[in-house]
């Protein structure tokens, strides 16, 4: 996964509230055998009609939004069904963390499994933050390592989990994670099996236990 430290670019406000995972990723691309192509899913409904055509009153579709990293979101973000698509194509599209007071419990595990950043904030902070946007847009930084959200010469601080922070801004996910554990992991299989030497023994008749 690609670490988060410091990040800047464009923040839309999507306020509403339940904004759920069918809407994030609508079931017309769950269908694909790997993860190619989700960008185009994002928000499908929302940015395109029937006929495909572009809805150029959507936030994510006006021409100063190109560089769209962060959105602003209402509460119970995420919600609904467990699709890890919707976490995949809000990276693939270029979103690389979400603001909001509240999220769907499989979606921000999802998110962390794949390095979005979901900051949670009370509600009176978020609207704080929505207000200082002119037309639901305006531009952003997030500093992890600092704990900092930058909107023009005002600053927001957050908390965040500090295993999830460490994660985020290595680059890890669950395997990752692990991973950084391989030589305890090692050492505890030699010790083990030191002590129980059959078990490498394919033609052992001794009892396994």
């Amino acid at each position: 996964m690609k670490g988060f430290v410091r990040e800047t670019g464009r923040v839309a406000a999507m306020p509403g509230a339940n904004i759920d995972t069918d809407v994030i990723m609508p079931k017309a691309f769950l269908k694909g055998i790997d993860r190619s192509g989700l960008a185009v899913g994002l928000f499908h409904d929302l940015r395109f009609d029937e006929d495909g055509a572009v809805r150029s009153d959507f936030i994510l579709n006006r021409p100063d939004m190109a560089d769209t990293r962060f959105l602003l979101v209402g509460p119970n973000f995420g919600c609904g069904s467990s699709r890890e698509h919707a976490v995949w194509g809000m990276l693939q599209y270029g979103i690389r963390g979400i603001i909001g007071s509240s999220y769907g419990a499989i979606f921000a595990d999802n998110a962390a499994n794949n390095g979005l950043l979901l900051l949670s904030l009370p509600v009176a902070e978020v609207a704080a933050l929505a207000a200082q946007l002119q037309d639901g847009a305006g531009d952003m930084t997030i500093d992890l390592e600092a704990q900092r959200i930058e909107t023009g010469a005002e600053a927001t601080g957050f908390d965040i989990e500090p295993a999830t922070r460490r994660a985020l801004m290595l680059g890890l996910d669950r395997i990752g994670e692990t991973l950084t554990h391989a030589d305890r992991i090692r050492a505890f299989e030699e010790a083990y099996l030191a002590r129980k030497p059959w078990l490498m023994d394919a033609g052992s008749d001794e009892r396994i236990s």
